[in-house]
């Protein structure tokens, strides 16, 4: 339970003490107010109930002090001071005529006092205490002190009141829970989907729990698709359903289609339908169903929200007999918003993983593209010259499949590398003693295969780099150096690599002829113009890192700045 949650319910005891609070003393105030513009009531112990009435106003302001500046130690008299209102309420009405006072209302201040602080149960028990006390009073007026003045009439309809105000007030304090309980649900509605595969079974299981129903219609249509979805939920099940697209054209009637409605029989000859519009109610005689669809699922009463996302658009129906309230049409329009931005969330989960495993794949290709393809490329180069070689010097052939050995076994490594990395582990920290090695290896198939000679320098040796970020500096440096020798027909390639606090620079100089093209440009020139080593170019780009290239007759020279927070693109 996060901290919200948790403080939730102190928040709301702590606003229901200060209500109490602030009524009680407009109670006490109010009541020695009327004792004083009608100075005949009380009639009998006058004094004793002024005495009383003073000491309660007194009261009332102590606590209506602490109500707005301790809130914990209120919190903790709520039942010594309901205890408290209960006894000042049966003495006042003793002290001032007994079952005639005009102080009955203390009776209903405790009760609703008690409603607020516990709901209906504090309300029973409350209750019970003040018919209790009352009704003593009725005994002790009429066959213990004969009082003259005692009505039996007038205490049996004061004693109906104080039942029927009791009911209400416990009413009040049920429908205060559930509404609380529904507002609670509400704001545990998960903030993601649980798989992104079902989400209009998780939306329609959220809503019945919350709302307490049994049977649900969901009715939509996506516009990518020409098709009509349709969802029941029942007891627990869901059972899917599709349509042509405009089976139900209109689901619903035109003075409906924006707005939550509900409707007590859809099926009568004139139905009645209660409906939103613009946060006012509204009273039609209008079939507010596509009649085809009422009688498929024989409609009779129905509650209904609009369903409108990114890329769907439908409503939702709660099929439930009877209709119990105006309460769940309207708590049911924040669920329908809920249970759309729930659907369009597990939409765009969907794409975006649907996207993820695309860009995986171009990733896969660049990579061996720029590493093993070229590899291989040079490889079946060197077989087809190989049976020449065979014939004139047989010694040096057999060196040459030693080397081709060599190059298929390396590239081999480098394959299993590819895949281990499609594996879903973790990415943790790499030393780069496993990146200098790699590129050691690199450079050693680069003279072997290309006869270039590859020089190799910086402070990477000594650094600690993220595994992501040594990858990218392997695969950079792999794709410069190839390009230098098979485009360049450089004959030598001078490799910088230093690490500083938030990047990773790159230099790469050759001796070769250069691009088709001379000059200096940047990454932004570059893509702009559609020149330079495309692959590499466009590397650096999703790695968000910059590229600065010059090129002459004399060779070309690359400077590559990868940042730390690089990923795998």
């Amino acid at each position: 339970m996060n901290q919200n949650n948790a403080s939730a319910p102190f928040l709301r005891q702590t606003r229901a003490e200060r209500l109490i609070a602030a009524g009680r003393v407009v109670l006490s105030v109010c009541s020695l107010l009327a004792v004083w513009l009608d100075p005949t009531e009380p009639s009998r112990y006058a004094s004793i109930a002024y005495s009383l009435l003073a000491a309660y106003m007194v009261y009332s302001l102590v606590l209506a002090v602490l109500a707005f500046r301790s809130y914990a130690l209120l919190l903790e008299l709520r039942l010594p001071s309901h205890l408290a209102d209960l006894a000042v309420a049966i003495l006042v009405s003793f002290f001032t005529e007994g079952p005639t006072s005009p102080f009955f209302v203390y009776f209903v201040f405790a009760m609703l006092s008690a409603a607020v602080r516990w709901g209906w149960t504090g309300t029973l028990w409350t209750a019970a205490v003040s018919l209790a006390a009352y009704l003593g009073f009725g005994y002790l007026f009429s066959e213990v002190l004969h009082d003259p003045g005692f009505e039996l009439n007038r205490f049996i309809l004061r004693a109906v009141y104080l039942g029927v105000v009791a009911s209400l007030i416990g009413y009040l304090g049920i429908f205060d829970e559930r509404l609380r309980r529904e507002v609670s649900r509400l704001a545990t509605w998960p903030r993601t989907p649980a798989d992104g595969k079902e989400p209009e079974r998780e939306a329609l299981a959220r809503v019945a729990g919350i709302l307490g129903f049994s049977h649900l219609l969901m009715v939509w249509e996506d516009q990518e698709e020409p098709w009509q979805y349709l969802a029941l939920w029942s007891a627990g099940r869901c059972e899917w359903m599709r349509e042509p697209a405009g089976t139900y054209e209109p689901l619903v009637a035109e003075p409906l289609a924006e707005a939550s409605f509900l409707c007590a029989d859809a099926g009568a000859p004139s139905p009645r339908v209660i409906c939103t519009s613009e946060g006012r109610l509204h009273r039609l005689r209008v079939p507010p169903l596509h009649p085809v669809l009422r009688a498929r699922f024989q409609i009779r009463p129905v509650l209904s929200w609009r369903l409108r996302g990114e890329s769907f658009d439908g409503r939702l129906f709660a099929l439930e007999e009877p209709v119990r309230g105006l309460d769940q049409l309207l708590v049911g329009e924040v669920l329908a918003w809920q249970a759309a931005a729930h659907m369009d969330q597990a939409r765009l989960l969907k794409r975006l993983r649907d996207s993820a495993a695309l860009e995986e794949r171009v990733r896969l290709a660049r990579d061996l593209h720029d590493g093993i393809i070229q590899s291989l490329t040079v490889a079946a180069l060197r077989l087809e010259a190989f049976p020449r070689l065979l014939e004139a010097d047989p010694e040096a052939a057999g060196e040459e499949v030693r080397r081709l050995q060599e190059l298929l076994a390396s590239e081999q490594r480098e394959l299993r590398s590819l895949v281990h990395e499609l594996k879903p582990t973790g990415a943790g920290p790499l030393r780069t003693a496993g990146l200098a090695a790699r590129l050691d290896e690199l450079r050693e198939r680069i003279e072997g295969n290309w006869g270039l000679r590859m020089e190799l320098e910086g402070n990477f040796r000594d650094a600690v780099l993220p595994e992501a970020v040594a990858r990218q500096i392997h695969r950079l440096v792999h794709e410069a150096v190839v390009n230098a020798a098979r485009h360049a027909e450089a004959e030598a390639v001078h490799v910088v690599i230093n690490v500083e606090r938030r990047q990773v620079r790159i230099e790469v100089a050759d001796d070769g002829q250069g691009f088709p093209f001379e000059g200096e440009y940047d990454l932004h020139s570059l893509l702009a113009s559609g020149l330079g080593p495309v692959s590499l170019r466009d590397r650096i780009a999703s790695l968000g890192g910059s590229l600065h290239l010059s090129s002459s007759q004399r060779g070309s020279q690359l400077e590559m700045v990868v940042p730390m927070t690089a990923r795998e693109t």
